[in-house]
């Protein structure tokens, strides 16, 4: 495995989730600034179930999406009634 810049692993796998192994964090502003990029997959409950036997090889780990955060769900249903 290769330790890639937070911004290869965004280059290498866009709009995607990245389990990134052993990460290298910049301590005053709490971000990724490298890892090992051990598993990627569009969808996040996948990285989550396959990535669980993977961590045990690193000592931290983290998951990071590397798209734009989608906008806030709004709250429908039942919570519409008991706001109002």
């Amino acid at each position: 495995m290769e330790v890639l810049t937070i911004n290869e692993i965004k280059t290498q796998y866009p709009d995607e989730w990245v389990l990134v192994g052993n990460p290298k964090m910049d301590s005053e502003e709490l971000r990724i600034l490298s890892g090992f990029p051990a598993l990627h997959s569009k969808d996040k409950k996948e990285v989550c179930y396959l990535g669980a036997e993977l961590v045990k090889k690193f000592d931290t780990y983290m998951i990071v999406f590397t798209g734009e955060p989608r906008a806030a769900r709004r709250l429908t249903g039942i919570f519409n009634r008991v706001v109002k």
